[in-house]
């Protein structure tokens, strides 16, 4: 009998010990990035080269890897100016009515990144129970690196050696760390609210700030939503349908708590949101890398947004080159809810550029 006690307690060991080492998987995986700036640059970490491969008959979309294919639509004639998307994974379905007054200049280029809109979804949902396998496969998949290999891959697509990146929200930190692997290649960049996961942990964050502004009759709701949407000990049971309705959930908080006009988007992501937030982690600071970037930045920021100045101003204060400027009566969105004083903002920007590059779209 007590043979049989010993065993028992050395199973019981054993399994606490592989409870203990699971934690502390959950605990490093959810706390260490996975991606660092420089890695896109040499290949780290990628399924794909950056070199796109031929590109499809519809001129719909770019063929960014044998299997992933972009949705895109353009607005305007010019130099080609890429517009990237917040969320994670919330593309836009129309141009923006606050560079209406520009496309006689440029032409905004506005695309669905990959995992969401009308773009390829390339996983829909994981076969294998092996979760370090699994987290591997979707940071490689649609991570940050993915994402941001996609707009040099774009770039390349579009013929041009340099672009200008206007990126919105989760889109501004993108773009932000595009042009810190690639700063050859950038000639301006907007940041229209750039979201605030430059620094982690950060002071707060979007779902604090919305916690602490709810009704009291919805936090018992918004608390139930957290608990299911950062279950990421059982995520990977999930399926793509699944993350993209639970993201689609966090709307309604959003609109409980902000008068904020949110324009009508494509197709929400899924598994795409969570491979970004794998990639970065909760302990990082990106601000070192972007102090490489000499391309002029202008940081917008809509006065009545949620996010705070502070959040913005972090960007304008990492680049070497950048102004901020507030946008009075806007909020998250100030392209759609200030299109005048939006546009007013980036073209006295723009026109300060280079005129050089300028002039020899118009006169092409």
């Amino acid at each position: 009998m007590k043979r049989v006690w010993i065993i028992i307690g050395a199973i019981l060991a054993m399994l606490l010990v592989l409870v203990v080492g699971v934690g502390a998987f959950f605990w490093y995986v959810s706390g260490q990035p996975l991606y660092e700036p420089g890695m896109v640059r040499a290949g780290d970490g990628l399924r794909a080269p950056l070199a796109p491969p031929p590109q499809n008959d519809n001129p719909d979309f770019w063929q960014v890897e044998n299997d992933i294919a972009l949705y895109h639509f353009t607005a305007g004639e010019g130099q080609p100016t890429l517009v990237i998307h917040g969320g994670p994974g919330r593309p836009y379905r129309e141009p923006w009515p606050g560079l209406d007054r520009l496309t006689s200049t440029y032409t905004f280029a506005y695309y669905d990144q990959r995992g969401c809109g009308k773009s390829t979804r390339p996983i829909e949902r994981f076969a294998a129970s092996n979760y370090i396998e699994n987290v591997h496969s979707l940071d490689t998949t649609l991570g940050l690196g993915a994402q941001i290999a996609d707009i040099e891959r774009i770039r390349q697509i579009l013929g041009e050696e340099r672009l200008i990146l206007i990126g919105h929200s989760f889109g501004g930190f993108l773009a932000s760390l595009y042009a810190a692997e690639f700063p050859e290649h950038v000639t301006a960049l907007i940041l229209v609210a750039p979201a605030d996961v430059l620094v982690m942990p950060n002071d707060g964050g979007l779902f604090t700030q919305i916690e602490e502004r709810l009704p009291e009759d919805q936090r018992a709701a918004y608390a139930d939503w957290l608990q299911r949407y950062f279950d990421y000990g059982t995520i990977f049971t999930r399926n793509e349908a699944e993350l993209a309705a639970l993201n689609d959930e966090f709307a309604t908080f959003y609109a409980a708590i902000t008068s904020d006009a949110i324009p009508e988007g494509g197709a929400g992501g899924g598994w795409m949101t969570h491979a970004m937030y794998f990639s970065m982690g909760q302990r990082h600071d990106y601000r070192p890398a972007l102090s490489r970037v000499t391309a002029p930045v202008l940081v917008l920021h809509g006065a009545n947004d949620l996010q705070p100045e502070a959040a913005s101003r972090a960007y304008a204060e990492a680049f070497p080159n950048a102004q901020f400027q507030v946008i009075a009566d806007a909020g998250h969105f100030p392209f759609y809810t200030q299109p005048d004083a939006f546009g007013a903002e980036v073209e006295t920007f723009l026109s300060a550029i280079d005129t050089s590059v300028r002039i020899h779209y118009a006169n092409s």
